[in-house]
């Protein structure tokens, strides 16, 4: 049932103050994450004694098989950024659960539905695992997370298609799925991501290899373009002649993280930082300050002011998050930006968290202050990630899991830049020549760099009546 105007307005009334959250204080930030994550693991049902095998581990209808994978990597981040091991064996089941016949994320029960982008949040869920040392649970020491992401890895190398449009990977992995034509962003920009992880975990070539490959066909197809927007996808059928410019906040952050990634295992390379730079400042000009009274809140750009975005896009924002905050660790000249923009976007976050019979329910809109009445997996998650990842920017983790790990024969220094990104500041123009970068050789052309434009700082307040203007969502 949709919800009413007049209930709207009553939200927007309510003014509730959401949950408390103190930007400055590490107890105040982990007591506002481990509230959300009650909230979130609410919905999470699936792992009762009458629960199906092939369900392990999966969410509630609705949602979509993938998401679950993305809450797990959530909850992995959270374990890590709190020491809070309440959730610990209930995402080891959940990881384990849902592998495969083949231990690689590819579960027969799901294939009417399975994108590479799928079994991507999955690798990615367990890439923290391996990066944050999570524990395998005791007895099943045949397989590692390791194994698991590399397995991932494994599977889509052969699915890069030349056939059509020199390269790239489909969104829908078997032929009879909807979709199958249609080669997108995001799981184009998940692999890159992944073989950018694994070539920092690794210093394996083959991983660095395909980190450039994949991401410049993205440039050469125009699926990153000059100002390093990232559109959505292209379709195969017309030799990915057409490009669907409609940009998503998922998509810009998992090529961050894998750029800054790739900026660190290269010790800083200027192609990589410029990669870096760039795609931040657009995500920065894009993702943020919907409003002039709302400076450097996080939306969803092609869907949330319009509110027509849906369940898998409520979550959108959460991973976003979740790589701004990831990439500053691994490019720490982003730092000052990224916590800007976070720091005010989790105080927003916390605001819409005051919904539901507990008050604390989060929302959709962080902009309006309150809680929308707009509810579900999707808004707790991306409330969550973006409130515990000021745990990772402030310093405020445990060190062994707060830079990522690397095998044991691998040493990757935190590299740092002459320069530090900031709001405020317009990054110079900077084609991506090197004499010296295989990427360099490989790239279809020079990728200007788009500074942040300088924005207005002023007092953020919340306008209620854009509440009763209005969100809609499924009454839980």
């Amino acid at each position: 049932m949709k919800h009413s105007i007049f209930a709207l307005a009553a939200a927007g009334l309510h003014m509730a103050k959401g949950i408390s959250l103190d930007v400055n204080s590490t107890d105040s930030i982990k007591n506002a994450s481990a509230t959300i994550v009650y909230g979130l693991m609410s919905w999470y049902q699936n792992n009762q004694s009458s629960t199906a095998a092939t369900a392990i581990g999966t969410l509630p209808a609705p949602y979509y098989w993938w998401e679950a994978g993305a809450v797990w990597g959530g909850m992995i981040d959270y374990w890590a950024y709190t020491n809070d091991t309440s959730y610990v064996a209930t995402v080891q089941q959940a990881l384990l659960a849902q592998v495969g016949p083949d231990n690689n994320y590819m579960m027969p029960a799901y294939y009417s539905s399975l994108g590479n982008d799928d079994q991507d949040f999955w690798a990615m869920a367990v890439l923290a695992a391996i990066e944050y040392d999570f524990p395998v649970p005791a007895g099943n020491d045949s397989t590692t997370w390791y194994d698991l992401a590399v397995a991932v890895f494994n599977t889509q190398v052969p699915r890069w298609d030349t056939s059509t449009c020199n390269g790239g990977l489909r969104w829908q992995i078997f032929q009879s799925n909807a979709g199958y034509d249609y080669k997108n962003s995001i799981s184009n920009g998940g692999f890159f991501q992944i073989a950018a992880r694994l070539a920092h975990y690794t210093g394996n070539q083959t991983y660095v290899d395909w980190a450039e490959r994949s991401y410049d066909w993205m440039t050469a197809i125009g699926l990153i373009d000059a100002n390093y927007n990232v559109f959505d996808g292209t379709n195969d059928q017309i030799n990915c002649s057409q490009i669907d410019h409609t940009v998503w906040t998922y998509t810009s952050g998992a090529l961050l993280y894998g750029t800054a990634m790739m900026y660190n295992y290269t010790n800083g390379s200027q192609l990589w930082e410029n990669r870096t730079t760039g795609l931040l400042s657009q995500a920065a000009d894009t993702f943020f300050s919907p409003y002039k009274n709302a400076t450097n809140i996080m939306y969803e750009t092609a869907c949330e002011t319009l509110n027509t975005c849906d369940n898998d896009q409520y979550s959108f924002k959460a991973y976003l998050s979740r790589w701004m905050a990831k990439s500053a660790i691994v490019a720490p000249y982003i730092t000052s930006l990224v916590t800007e923009l976070l720091t005010t976007s989790a105080e927003a976050a916390a605001r819409s968290c005051s919904g539901g019979v507990n008050g604390t329910t989060c929302g959709e809109h962080w902009y309006y202050g309150t809680y929308d009445g707009v509810y579900g997996i999707g808004q707790e998650l991306s409330a969550l990630e973006t409130v515990q990842s000021l745990l990772l920017l402030r310093g405020d983790v445990n060190a062994t899991r707060r830079y990522p790990q690397t095998q044991a024969n691998v040493h990757v220094d935190a590299a740092s830049a002459s320069s530090t990104l900031s709001l405020g500041a317009t990054s110079t123009s900077a084609a991506e020549t090197s004499a010296t970068s295989k990427s360099t050789a490989r790239s279809s052309g020079a990728e200007a760099m788009r500074g942040v434009d300088r924005w207005a700082v002023g007092v953020w307040a919340a306008a209620i009546g854009t509440v009763v203007g209005g969100a809609f969502g499924v009454d839980r």
